[in-house]
């Protein structure tokens, strides 16, 4: 069993998130979720961001970094698009993380620290043709950050949905989520 820090992304905790958090559970692991947006959430993308911005990512960073405070320090962190800012920054800087999953979004390593921690096992997914992830600079950070990583693994999945992996959003693609659900599985099962 593996004990999973997961952030959501920048619609908030939609019912696809927790939908996603719930199937982890259900596969025996210990999830926590925090809410970085105080219960609130939004039917676009655009109208999150928005949020966020007002919020101000600084803030979010330091909300998702200080929810890890009262946590032991061996988790997965994981973050979905947004979500991968705290994630990412705990996972490079917190003692005894067991590893990361960054779904949608990558920054580069140097954002929090001089690199990748080597023995870290991460695993980045992403569409291939996903302007916010391939765009964005995302893609290239996370192929950069693979070249630091011993256990490393990014997968791409055909199509230019963000936010791909939630069945509560438009944009939900069930091939592609079933996909990374079950890698997230098999990567959890695998460095718990």
């Amino acid at each position: 069993m593996a004990e999973v820090l997961l952030f959501h992304h920048a619609q908030g905790q939609t019912a696809g998130f927790l939908g996603f958090a719930a199937e982890l559970r259900r596969a025996g692991h210990l999830v926590h979720t925090p809410d970085l947006y105080a219960g609130r959430t939004f039917t676009s993308l655009d109208d999150g961001l928005a949020h966020a911005r007002t919020i101000g990512f600084d803030n979010l960073l330091e909300y998702g970094v200080r929810a890890a405070d009262t946590l032991p320090g061996d988790l997965v962190y994981a973050g979905f698009s947004l979500g991968v800012m705290p994630a990412q920054k705990l996972a490079q800087t917190r003692p005894g993380a067991r590893g990361a999953l960054f779904f949608e979004s990558c920054l580069p390593a140097s954002e929090f620290g001089d690199s990748w921690p080597e023995e870290l096992p991460v695993q980045v997914h992403g569409m291939d043709a996903d302007p916010f992830f391939t765009d964005g600079g995302d893609l290239d950070a996370a192929r950069e950050l693979l070249v630091s990583a011993k256990h490393g693994e990014l997968f791409l999945y055909p199509g230019s949905r963000h936010l791909f992996a939630d069945s509560s959003l438009p944009s939900y693609d069930a091939d592609a989520a079933g996909l990374l659900t079950r890698r997230t599985l098999d990567f959890l099962a695998t460095w718990s």
